[in-house]
């Protein structure tokens, strides 16, 4: 009961994979779009996740989840159309630098203060009966999963376009990041999914 036995399942495996597959495509996009439209664009994943869990495991498909794709579509369009133009990047290190700006550090700050909160205090407590406490984890460390992918993204565009930013310890420091967002993020989605079937 929210352990790891999830891990012996095939069917997981393969979902997992598929997931893989779907997340090297959206750091892709990342690489060649602005974060503010493929992020939004991303969250459509919901509908089609709710649509496959209707026709295949044969889930009921209740008013609150059809209102959530519905304010899903709304939401993506919105952000899509009304999104600004991003700047170009010509380094790591521009982006680096953005990133240690006092404001974009002390909001990095609050988010991993909050998300060490709800893993060491919260999920203890309240893990097992309330599942808010998993995907608040997941949010919260997604806003920063979201930066660094885009900052990596860039970093590999323009290494395989001939301007190599593999020699940037910035480039390694966002890879990091992703590496432990994203890990992270795995292991509380799972311990959601199987602790609260």
């Amino acid at each position: 009961y929210g352990g790891y036995s999830y891990l012996v399942e095939p069917l997981w495996w393969i979902g997992m994979i598929s997931m893989i597959v779907g997340e090297i495509a959206n750091f892709a996009a990342y690489a060649f779009a602005p974060a503010i439209l493929v992020t939004p664009l991303g969250a459509l994943s919901i509908i089609i996740s709710a649509a496959l869990a209707h026709s295949i495991l044969q889930e009921k498909l209740h008013t609150f989840g059809i209102l959530g794709c519905v304010l899903c579509v709304v939401g993506s369009i919105t952000i899509a159309l009304h999104a600004p133009q991003e700047r170009d990047i010509d380094s790591v290190r521009e982006v680096w630098d953005l990133a240690t700006e006092p404001a974009f550090l002390s909001y990095a700050t609050i988010v991993v203060v909050a998300a060490l909160v709800l893993i060491y205090f919260v999920v203890p407590q309240h893990g097992q009966t309330n599942i808010m406490v998993y995907i608040g984890v997941c949010s919260l460390l997604g806003s920063l999963t979201v930066m660094s992918v885009k900052a990596l993204g860039i970093a590999l565009k323009l290494t395989f376009s001939g301007v190599n930013q593999l020699f940037y310890p910035q480039t390694w420091a966002f890879a990091l990041i992703v590496a432990t967002c994203v890990s992270t993020q795995i292991n509380y989605l799972n311990k959601a999914g199987t602790g609260h079937l």
